[in-house]
């Protein structure tokens, strides 16, 4: 008789090692200290059941369909333990996803002070759309009670489709629009040059927004100033909830200077009240953390701009030196010490361009297969590639699972999931929301949680369909859902047919689709890299941006070296004029402002033709030869760009006129063209 020791024993390691990965997922993007375990608990059982199911599936397959040679029999538990874990994880996927996470985040976003208060704003805010939900869930039921009877696994039934129904809508949407996106983003990143192009291009969308969050902050900033020089029509309690909402805004994060503040032409009423304090307050955690955000944003834009210089100034020394760490650095590869300047030089220079295309090669390929997967499983389940991947040959003819195959399984759940988690960041209907390095909003973070809940069962199942069928359904993850799901016509039929629409998605973001929808509609639905944004210029101006933030931080590291101060400050100080943002210059960011232009030189060079370079050198030949006296005291005629009455100079502020413009003109402040 078999026994499931080192299976037990292994499932044990992997639980602690998924927590601990998991509590460092935590701590990069959460403040770990300052964050309530309210907070904390939830979002690290939704991550931690996410990671946990790309594990208990494959346990599942290899332990239905259980083969009986020990070399090849893969991690194996009972029957029993796994319907438990099954049980255990989607009821707690459930109950974080409809109930718990979204009654949090309102809870953390609702601006009061009690909790009471709190607590009550969250739960008028969900019933709104709990009352939504509750009229589908009705109507469902009716559905289910014409076709089935009335039984008493006829409501569970509706609850559990209804919900994979729901997941399996956006899940399908975003894992088909990842499933290009990732594969492509790694090619594109590949071509170190063109992705400087990219990261300049993106500085003045993201210089704007910064802008803009700025105004918006010293909106609120300027109401709540106003609110603190009132002495009439205020209550105790109201002035100590000011004083409190005061305190927050003279945190590093939201100092500003005086010289850029601006009064708020928004009407402070007569009579303050707690809804009115209560709104203040959210809007101005809300403008916080947005300009947390952007900052962030922009400081790795920058960093990813200077090191990316680096790497291309590096192509002629053979030597590459990113400086000392700096707390903004954008991966760990870039702060390892251990490397020598050349080593280093090899590592970014030509092995990680090309780790890049052979793991977007790969990809693709793993796209490609699950997308033709999705569109055969049940038109001739037979060809589907994944099932080949994951499913032993037999003789007998009912496929197996075994150590090889729970591997391949978990690489498809874990690809599937990540493609459809890229794809927050691209998609732009999720508002205000997004993930910041140690300084992300409470709110923010729940939903995000929220959501990877939603859409971990449905795509565990829309893969285990991908199997034949004499194997997805011995699982014990079939028989408790699965059998559920299909127990209508319309159930088992949208569970089949639906993911086909994969196809739109994908062949959306293939063929950017959504760009042409922005230029008919003026409505972006998603941000993606897009390679004319670098040839319609945007990236001059993008380097012109991140020249002067580089020059700022020098000039802010010299005055600070003038008064005897460290210019290596654990928090960077979020002062911003203009587009001068006062940042710690670390020694990689004190590069000269040229190196940023001379990896963009040959890059202007490419937007000029031949003909137009041709133009230039002649015109060059023109203005710089060396005329007779005679020459210059005369006057030219009009059609060499002279005019009535003018002598030689003003001849030569004529350059864009008459024949200069034949070969496109001369700059007004002397500059040769070579």
């Amino acid at each position: 008789m078999s026994t499931s020791v080192g299976s037990d024993v292994f499932a044990f390691l992997a639980i602690l090692l998924i927590g601990f990965f998991v509590l460092l997922l935590l701590r990069h993007f959460l403040p770990l200290r300052s964050s309530p375990a309210y907070v904390l608990v939830p979002i690290f059982l939704a991550l931690f059941l996410l990671v946990s199911i790309i594990l208990l599936l494959p346990i599942d397959l290899a332990s239905s369909l259980r083969i009986e040679d020990e070399a090849t029999r893969g991690v194996w538990l009972p029957d029993t333990l796994i319907l438990l874990a099954w049980r255990i994880t989607y009821w707690l996927t459930f109950a974080l996803t409809w109930f718990i996470l979204p009654l949090l985040g309102e809870y953390i976003d609702s601006g009061y002070r009690t909790p009471k208060d709190r607590f009550i704003y969250s739960l008028r805010s969900n019933g709104r759309y709990q009352l939504i939900v509750l009229g589908c869930g009705i109507g469902g039921l009716i559905y289910v009670f014409l076709q089935n009877g009335f039984e008493s696994t006829s409501v569970k039934a509706l609850v559990m489709a209804l919900a994979y129904c729901w997941g399996l809508i956006f899940a399908i949407y975003l894992m088909g629009h990842g499933l290009v996106a990732v594969p492509r983003r790694l090619y594109r990143n590949a071509n170190i040059s063109k992705r400087l192009r990219r990261i300049q291009s993106q500085a003045p969308v993201v210089d704007e927004k910064l802008k803009d969050s700025v105004t918006v902050l010293e909106d609120f900033e300027s109401q709540l100033t106003q609110l603190r020089q009132r002495k009439n029509g205020i209550s105790r309690d109201h002035q100590e909830w000011i004083e409190e909402l005061s305190d927050g805004s003279s945190l590093p994060g939201s100092r500003l200077l005086p010289t850029t503040s601006h009064l708020s032409n928004a009407a402070i009423p007569a009579v303050i009240t707690d809804r009115y304090l209560a709104e203040l307050s959210r809007k101005l955690n809300r403008a916080r953390h947005a300009q947390l955000r952007f900052i962030d944003t922009w400081d790795h834009l920058v960093q990813d701009a200077l090191n990316t210089q680096a790497i291309l100034d590096a192509s002629a020394s053979k030597r590459l030196d990113f400086g000392n760490t700096s707390p903004y650095s954008s991966s760990l590869l870039e702060r390892v010490s251990i490397l020598t300047p050349h080593t280093r030089y090899i590592l970014h220079y030509r092995v990680l361009p090309a780790l890049r295309i052979f793991f977007a090669a790969i990809l693709a390929l793993a796209s490609l297969a699950i997308i033709w997967s999705e569109l055969v499983k049940y038109i001739a389940p037979k060809l589907s590639i994944i099932r080949f991947t994951v499913v032993s040959p037999s003789n007998s003819g009912d496929g197996k699972v075994n150590f090889a195959g729970q591997i391949m399984a978990s690489f498809w759940m874990c690809y599937m999931c990540t493609a459809a988690l890229a794809s927050f960041s691209d998609v732009k209907v999720w508002g205000n929301r997004a993930l910041v390095k140690r300084n992300t909003y409470g709110e923010s973070g729940t939903w995000y949680a929220g959501q990877v809940t939603k859409l971990t069962v449905p795509l565990a199942y829309n893969f285990l369909t991908f199997l034949p069928p004499e194997t997805h359904r011995e699982t014990t993850f079939y028989k408790f859902l699965g059998q559920l799901i299909n127990l209508t016509p319309l159930g088992k039929g949208f569970d089949y047919f639906f993911p086909i629409f994969v196809l739109f998605p994908v062949c959306a973001t293939l063929f950017n689709l959504y760009g042409r929808v922005k230029g008919v509609f003026r409505f972006d639905l998603v941000e993606e890299e897009d390679d004319d944004a670098g040839r319609n210029g945007m990236w001059r101006e993008g380097r012109t941006l991140i020249e002067r933030d580089v020059n700022g931080r020098s000039r802010l590291q010299l005055n600070d070296r003038d008064a005897g101060r460290s210019s290596q400050t654990p928090y960077r100080d979020n002062v911003l004029t203009g587009t001068n943002r006062q940042i710690p210059a670390t020694s990689s960011q004190q590069q000269p402002p040229s190196r940023l232009a001379a990896a963009t030189a040959a890059a202007e060079s490419e937007d000029e033709n031949f003909f137009q370079g041709f133009a230039h050198r002649v015109r060059n030949t023109f203005d710089t030869m060396e005329r007779p006296d005679w020459f210059m005291e005369g006057r030219r005629p009009k059609w060499m760009g002279g005019a009535e009455g003018s002598g030689g100079e003003s001849g030569r502020a004529e350059a864009g006129m008459g024949l200069g413009r034949w070969f496109g003109g001369r700059p007004e402040d002397g500059r040769v063209r070579l």
